[in-house]
């Protein structure tokens, strides 16, 4: 059963979630077959949905959706929590689809929190644990929604700041990012690694002209977000060796019409958060997010800089 808890010295909000400790680990453990390859469909939930063809929880599928086994919500914290593999593909990580699928994983991420928001959650988190140091237990590549009953606190300060600022903060960072210094990729959108970067390698990834909320995008925007994304992640897997990282979709929750701009978050995990920066909440970054900003360019000689 999931709990939530508030700590009363810091107010931070924990999830409870012992059921969790269960999961499989087949970074760990590959003498078993995986979930989520096809054939194995029986080995999960039934589906929620699915591309591709084949009847509901058999081979054909391209992206398929099912509730997750071991969910950080449910039972005492309402939520959903649901898994969305990438492909049939046991390699294929998100930065090795090819731009039609990306576009593909995109639009279901999309519409699945577009369907728990409507069933009268408040907000909904997409998100990819890409390796075991990035989070993700199985090794299949996949993503994830969890949808919550409450807008959680990182939500309401992101909300409070661009209320604050009276200004669109992500366009006003991506417009600076047009200097070349930071800037990754150019298009309708742009990916840079901010001037502030927390980790190395940090992106971010906007499209120009976006609303508030990620379950309301346009299908045009999510396909220009969506292949961005899949080059970029190419590219860190280039100048890295195929680091862990975690892609986080920022977005706002239900019942929100302005005052935000939705965006993407792409943190490779090469560097652990220490005792300085538990104790202080800042961030020691080794890495010049300029230097960082370069090497991914000319990883992508092809791409609009």
């Amino acid at each position: 059963m999931s709990e939530l808890r508030e700590d009363p010295l810091t107010g931070s909000l924990v999830i409870l979630a012992p059921a969790r400790a269960r999961r499989p680990d087949t970074h760990r453990d590959r003498s078993g077959p995986c979930p989520f390859c096809p054939g194995n469909e029986e080995l999960t939930p039934p589906e929620v949905t699915r591309t591709g063809a084949g009847a509901p929880n058999t081979p054909g599928w391209r992206v398929r959706a099912v509730p997750n086994l071991y969910p950080i919500v449910g039972d005492g914290f309402d939520g959903a929590h649901e898994v969305v593999v990438l492909s049939p593909s046991h390699e294929n990580s998100f930065g090795r689809l090819s731009d039609d699928r990306a576009v593909e994983v995109f639009t279901v991420l999309r519409d699945r929190c577009a369907f728990h928001l409507a069933a009268g959650f408040v907000h909904a988190q997409p998100f990819v644990n890409s390796g075991r140091a990035a989070g993700a237990s199985i090794e299949h590549p996949h993503a994830q929604v969890v949808a919550l009953p409450l807008v959680p606190p990182a939500v309401s300060r992101a909300l409070e700041r661009f209320a604050a600022a009276g200004r669109d903060l992500v366009a006003t960072a991506s417009n600076d990012a047009l200097d070349g210094t930071h800037g990754v990729l150019r298009g309708d959108a742009l990916a840079w690694c901010p001037p502030a970067s927390r980790s190395p390698y940090e992106v971010l990834i906007a499209h120009l002209a976006s609303g508030p909320r990620f379950d309301r995008a346009p299908d045009d925007e999510i396909a220009t977000v969506a292949r961005a994304t899949r080059h970029v992640l190419a590219a860190v897997a280039g100048v890295l060796d195929d680091p862990p990282y975690n892609v986080v979709v920022h977005t706002a929750p239900a019942g929100t019409d302005d005052g935000f701009h939705w965006y993407v978050r792409i943190v490779p995990r090469v560097s652990v958060v220490a005792g300085f920066e538990e104790g202080t909440g800042m961030f020691v970054n080794t890495m010049p997010p300029e230097l960082a900003a370069t090497a991914l360019r000319e990883a992508l000689p092809d791409a609009p800089r």
